[in-house]
């Protein structure tokens, strides 16, 4: 079975959390939540969010994607913690896939991981001039290899339908999306 970390970090954008475990699990990826610390997470609209371990536990284990939900500060905080950005860089260097959606593509560049890539993000949220190569796009997902970008709240859905796709083929996308009755 797939598996999923989400570090959730206080200030959260947890349309774009939630959206994203949501569909995930309906897709029968096993997914975990981290705090960055023991404390319930206070989202970005005040939604609290208790994630199913600590950063520090979930290192413990190897997934095959990591998702950064953005919001602010929420990304700030994520791109902020030694552990993420290292996390990330190990796993890019592993060959596992890295996702960050909104401010949190931001954290994909300061690991290194957005340099000489196709990407995208919130408007204004990455400093395309301190990315070196970077080719900016403002589409609602852009993947490039084994890196998953997203615009924002309003892409969340298509971007978790991306992941769904990436890791565990076309049909189960397909069969999470009829689910969803978005059209």
């Amino acid at each position: 079975m797939a598996s999923v970390l989400v570090p959730l970090a206080q200030g959260c954008e947890e349309l774009e959390a939630v959206t994203v475990v949501d569909l995930l699990r309906r897709a029968g990826i096993e997914v975990v939540t981290a705090g960055l610390d023991a404390q319930p997470v206070t989202a970005s609209r005040g939604m609290t969010l208790l994630p199913d371990m600590t950063l520090e536990m979930a290192l413990q284990q190897s997934f095959d994607m990591v998702v950064l939900p953005g919001g602010l500060p929420g990304a700030d905080h994520l791109g902020d913690d030694p552990r993420v950005i290292r996390l990330l860089q190990e796993m890019a260097a592993s060959g596992a896939y890295t996702a960050a959606i909104c401010a949190a593509p931001r954290v994909l560049a300061r690991a290194g991981l957005l340099d000489g890539k196709r990407a995208t993000s919130y408007p204004g949220a990455l400093d395309t001039e301190a990315v070196p190569g970077i080719e900016y796009l403002e589409t609602a997902v852009v993947t490039d290899g084994r890196v998953i970008t997203s615009r924002g709240p309003g892409t969340a859905m298509d971007f978790a339908l991306v992941l769904i796709e990436t890791l565990v083929g076309k049909t189960k996308r397909d069969e999470v999306e009829a689910g969803l009755q978005r059209g």
